[in-house]
């Protein structure tokens, strides 16, 4: 980003000198020391950007608010796709990437397509994050990874048990170019953590962005721990005031600059919070910019349709249109239960909207009929595909 940050005096990680254990597997390597981190506590600890940094932490919060005000009645319409967006860019970070189309059927049943599958369970994820997001505590965190993880051998909502590390070796830590502390310490590291996210005296991006960089320093999960340190981004913003209803997707701008993200944490295991502070920052500014192309698409598609249809104010037509627009593969069943109607009736209107081109009807394998508006998942793989061009290339 270019931007000069200095870090105050904030500690770089310590370091304990480990065995490698057979039990763990690689037994070839059985006996070879390495370097396990040891993260400072950071519960009273006052970080110290620069003033510029401070100044765009502050500004790229100011503009969050407004983008949450901004969309005022429209919060229902849009704040389900923002959702879904922030955690198909947050998985994407992991290089788990599928179209609108396979996420949204995987979100009514259709599993087979593995990521697809895993992002819609990132999704809920981030809802969890969001509605515990007044209970920023150690368990909201276990609940957020249970909800992510379910269904996995990665023992789901719990501390893990064994050595973890990013690196490109799976056989042992020996050599990795990150080791996270050992399992011992995750516990105590992630009590004080979350009680450092409770405090109310910090600016709130530079907290978000140090709790996040901590989080992913810690590594308390076997796997996952990528996107729950994202999640955990969300719970902060709604609990402290800065999002109401809606979910910025902060990850789609990360994406823009996957490196530099990588190399703002590891400036921060080396005691600069000044890089990861200007990354959240300046990601959740790119991110609104994307946001509000996709909102201004929606909003585009909304007239059109109205338009063509001619629903009354209030109608059941007027409604479905509406939940189109939201949920863009759904089934008559779903479409009767969210208009409080018995499926029979809910098929004129369908009829309506598949004759107009609003909707696409179609047979899917293993879940009958379905119904699609694909304008509204193109506007959708539109804004991932935007996330994930690099600003200025």
């Amino acid at each position: 980003m270019g931007m000069p940050s200095t870090s105050g005096d904030w500690p770089s990680l310590g370091h304990d000198s480990m065995t490698w254990d057979s039990r763990y597997g690689a037994a070839a390597v059985r006996g070879a020391r390495y370097d396990a981190a040891v993260p400072p506590f950071i519960v009273d600890r006052i970080p110290a950007p620069d003033a510029a940094l401070v100044a765009l932490s502050r500004e790229a919060e100011a503009e969050l608010i407004r983008f949450d005000a901004s969309l005022g009645d429209e919060l229902a319409g849009f704040a389900p796709l923002l959702l879904r967006s922030e955690a198909a860019a947050s998985s994407q970070i992991e290089h788990l990437s599928a179209s609108a189309r396979a996420i949204f059927s995987a979100e009514i049943g259709d599993t087979s397509r593995r990521n697809a599958t895993e992002i819609v369970n990132n999704t809920r994820a981030m809802q969890s994050a969001l509605d515990l997001a007044t209970e920023l505590t150690p368990d909201s965190v276990r609940e957020m990874h249970r909800v992510l993880m379910a269904g996995t051998n990665h023992t789901p909502g719990e501390w893990r048990r064994e050595p973890v590390w990013i690196g490109t070796s799976a056989r042992s830590p020996v050599g990795a170019a990150f080791i996270a502390p050992r399992f011992e310490r995750v516990a105590s590291l992630m009590d004080d953590l979350m009680a450092f996210t409770r405090r109310n005296d910090l600016p709130v991006l530079t907290q978000v962005a140090i709790a996040h960089a901590q989080f992913e320093t810690i590594h308390p999960f076997t796997d996952g721990n990528g996107r729950t340190g994202r999640a955990l981004v969300q719970s902060m913003l709604r609990g402290k005031g800065v999002t109401r209803a809606v979910t910025v997707p902060v990850s789609a701008g990360l994406l823009a600059d996957v490196d530099s993200y990588h190399e703002a944490l590891t400036s921060y295991r080396a005691g600069d919070v000044g890089p990861i502070v200007e990354q959240i920052s300046v990601a959740s500014t790119d991110a609104l910019v994307n946001a509000r192309v996709l909102v201004a698409d929606l909003r585009q598609l909304r007239e059109q349709w109205v338009e063509a249809a001619k629903p009354r104010p209030g109608s059941q037509l007027s409604r479905l249109i509406a939940f189109a627009l939201r949920q863009p593969v759904f089934t008559a069943s779903a479409a009767a239960d969210h208009l409080g109607i018995a499926a029979p009736n809910a098929y004129p209107h369908l009829r309506k909207l598949v004759e107009l081109d609003i909707l696409q009807q179609k047979n899917e394998y293993k879940m009958g009929q379905v119904y699609r508006s694909d304008d509204v998942l193109r506007a959708v793989d539109h804004f991932a595909e935007r996330a994930g061009r690099r600003q200025g290339v």
